[in-house]
């Protein structure tokens, strides 16, 4: 499962999925610029323990690596909230918890997801569930996790 990731590694991640093509370190480095005052080098290290961990790949291009992210921020997130949740000893009361604190704009995004991945769920009579479970959709299990097999080398 992976790890949150820190405050440097969100940022240059977070840059790397808007952006949602192959990125240079330079290109990273020029516009977390305009927020902090950060080395070129400081960047370059971040980007390569991103590889290392598995969140992005990388290809040669000229004397330069162009990075590129491996899962999503959603498959991110995702992961983080079911971890968080398999640790609770209660995971009914956990999930009631948690929905407690959304905005009724996050409630209905949520109401949206779960027909999204239960079709038809809906429209059954009561007392009458589907005959087959819904197939897992692509969304659900986008990419592979990149933290499988990855060790942190952050101290995370």
């Amino acid at each position: 499962m992976p790890r949150q990731l820190g405050e440097l590694e969100d940022a240059v991640m977070t840059r790397v999925w808007q952006w949602n093509r192959p990125v240079t370190v330079r290109e990273v480095l020029e516009d977390l610029q305009q927020e902090r005052s950060i080395a070129y080098t400081t960047v370059m290290t971040v980007m390569d323990n991103l590889h290392q961990k598995g969140w992005v790949r990388r290809e040669v291009d000229g004397r330069a690596y162009r990075y590129t992210a491996v899962s999503t921020r959603a498959a991110y997130s995702a992961a983080l909230m079911n971890e968080a949740w398999s640790h609770s000893d209660n995971p009914a009361a956990a999930l009631v918890a948690f929905f407690g604190m959304m905005s009724p704009e996050q409630r209905e995004a949520l109401q949206d997801a779960v027909r999204m991945v239960s079709p038809g769920q809906g429209d059954t009579p009561a007392g009458n569930p589907a005959d087959t479970p819904p197939e897992p959709t692509a969304a659900a299990g986008e990419g592979a996790d990149p933290a499988d097999g990855a060790e942190s080398g952050s101290g995370r």
